[in-house]
């Protein structure tokens, strides 16, 4: 939850719609039933006045809702065993397996994360430039995306690469299977930001939005599947999930932006597979990871329908 108390002030353009379903679709990050809890606290009001959860908007009503102050968590060291591609006294670089939650967040509060096991192997030697939830986390990846990525273990070395994603000079490869037949490579140039109604996901939008930029290689085609090498220019939340949406193929598994089928992939088809970046000792580096067990037992299924 996005908790700072802060007030903040909203305009109603969609009459009809309950107060705490109103704050839950707004840019705030609270859920539907944390807006209700914090309604029946009396953080919110509208037109000036104190209202229930299930109070029905009207068109330009002034909502007002004050946030409570941040509560640091204490996130604690988990002896969660980590598959480690390479590690130094600046850095590491962590394969991700399918599932696991890089930081603690609504909903991840209990202990799993990335974060608990890296703070049990690092000890004290993680970077505390993004704080107490998310040390040494420079990049994350969605839950059910599995592969690569990089830690840092000093705030020097978080500066470097957080520099170098922002320059876009930080390779990124992902593995992909999409639904449909892709013929040839291309990209994908539509910028992304946070879904009007649906707070949790993310489109393809002008309004309030960044630039996003995914290239992707056709690897292997099936009759209804196409096997795609996609590289991120840029890194926006869930962009390769939105953008291959966005052009009419969705990747496989992903039940939010696509069908979910099939439902044994547990989620989205979707590995990190090689990563690059300039080590703060001015060295590249660069890495690369097998396909994980799901993502073979899927290519496997296809093999007879190769195009």
């Amino acid at each position: 939850m996005c908790i700072d108390g802060t007030l903040y002030a909203f305009v109603c353009d969609s009459g009809g719609v309950r107060l705490d379903k109103f704050l839950s679709e707004q840019d705030i990050d609270i859920s539907r039933s944390a807006a209700a809890q914090l309604i029946d606290e009396g953080r919110c009001r509208v037109n000036g006045a104190v209202c229930g959860k299930n109070h029905r908007l009207k068109d330009g009503d002034n909502v007002e809702i004050t946030l409570p102050p941040i509560k640091e968590l204490d996130v604690a060291p988990e002896n969660i065993p980590l598959d480690i591609v390479y590690e130094d006294s600046e850095l590491l670089v962590v394969n991700k397996p399918k599932g696991m939650v890089v930081h603690p967040a609504p909903g991840h509060y209990d202990g799993g994360t990335l974060v608990n096991a890296l703070l049990y192997h690092c000890r004290d030697s993680l970077s505390g430039i993004n704080g107490i939830l998310r040390p040494g986390i420079v990049h994350r990846i969605d839950r059910d995306t599995s592969g690569l990525l990089a830690v840092a273990k000093t705030d020097n070395a978080h500066r470097v690469l957080a520099e170098q994603i922002k320059q876009h000079s930080f390779t990124r490869e992902y593995m992909s299977v999409v639904q449909g037949v892709i013929n040839e490579d291309g990209f994908v140039d539509a910028p992304i930001g946070r879904h009007k109604t649906d707070r949790k996901k993310m489109c393809v939008t002008e309004l309030n939005s960044k630039q996003a930029v995914t290239h992707y290689f056709v690897e292997q085609r099936y009759s209804r599947n196409t096997l795609l090498r996609l590289r991120l220019e840029t890194g926006r939340t869930h962009q390769i999930r939105v953008h291959m949406a966005y052009i009419g193929h969705p990747v496989t598994g992903d039940a939010v932006y696509g069908s979910g089928e099939p439902k044994w992939l547990g989620g989205q088809c979707l590995h990190a597979k090689k990563l690059g970046f300039i080590h703060p000792n001015g060295q590249y580096m660069e890495f690369d990871t097998e396909l994980p067990e799901y993502f073979t037992r899927l290519l496997n299924s296809l093999e007879s329908t190769k195009i």
